[in-house]
């Protein structure tokens, strides 16, 4: 009788775990395949982040994915006292866009343009007062390569500015420009006043074949110089310099003043760029920013 309760106790004691067993195992995580691990190296993905990782079989460690080489055409930003530059070894580049701005600051920049050890075809100094309301923006040429357009912010460091050189949108003159062009002489200056309604102007300065050194102003009012450009060009028939200046307001006079001797003569066009039809000089202006 003792071994038989033996048995029936056994019995009971084993159908009892067996009823346990699936209790326990219904509050168990089930098994899925999803890797739970930040790092997946088989499929070279973060599971957190999404981004790629790949594994160098060679060194036996992780490294990061390559970035794409940066865009020559982005805007790049150059501190005050601060020198970048945008290389270009493609000879078929024959011209190249460039356009400074900043923030509303002052704007005092250097370009020069590099071709070959210690030599600089083509050099000027910008000066705007307002780098937001006037951007600079001008076409250096660059026949035959490799070149390189160096960019100096020679201002503050309280003062940056946003360059950009760019080799595929590059600005075209005017058809009828070449009818505008006038001689300017060794030492003498011509003056282009324009009306409030021209938004901006397109300046074109050119020689043939001798160097090319001029002095554009901007200015709004009497000796209140908006914008400022120095230019020094190898031969300006090869290299010609244009550029669009922004003209906002009213009372906007191009002063183009040649600063070569006597004997290197140069040829200005100076023409509106774009013309607002809707500016009317008639309407009430607060402050007296249009002339009656």
């Amino acid at each position: 009788s003792f071994a038989r309760y033996g048995i029936a106790t056994m019995k009971l004691s084993a159908l009892a775990l067996l009823a346990v067993i699936p209790a326990v195992s219904a509050f168990s995580p089930a098994a899925t395949g999803r890797v739970n691990s930040a790092l997946n190296v088989g499929g070279s993905l973060d599971t957190r982040t999404g981004a790629g990782i790949g594994l160098d079989s060679t060194a036996g460690s992780l490294s990061a994915p390559k970035r794409k080489a940066a865009d020559p055409a982005d805007t790049i930003l150059v501190q005050g006292g601060s020198l970048k530059t945008w290389s270009f070894a493609s000879p078929a580049l024959e011209r190249l866009q460039v356009r400074l701005t900043t923030e509303g600051r002052p704007l005092d920049a250097d370009i020069e343009l590099w071709q070959g050890p210690d030599n600089t075809p083509c050099k000027m100094r910008v000066y705007v007062e307002d780098g937001s309301l006037r951007p600079f923006s001008a076409v250096i040429e660059t026949p035959r390569g490799p070149n390189t357009v160096a960019i100096r912010n020679i201002g503050q460091i309280e003062f940056p500015l946003a360059a950009k050189v760019a080799a595929d949108d590059v600005d075209r003159p005017a058809a009828d420009i070449a009818s505008a062009a006038m001689t300017i002489q060794g030492g003498a200056l011509r003056t282009y006043p324009f009306d409030p309604s021209v938004e901006s102007v397109q300046v074109m300065l050119k020689t043939d074949g001798r160097p090319l050194n001029a002095r554009i102003e901007l200015l709004q009012g009497p000796n209140n110089n908006k914008q400022v450009i120095e230019l020094y060009t190898e031969d300006g028939l090869d290299r010609p310099f244009f550029a669009v200046i922004e003209t906002p307001g009213s009372g906007n006079v191009v002063r183009v003043v040649n600063t070569a001797p006597v004997e290197f003569p140069m040829t200005a066009s100076v023409v509106p760029n774009e013309i607002n039809t809707d500016y009317s000089a008639s309407g009430v202006v607060i402050g007296g920013d249009t002339g009656w």
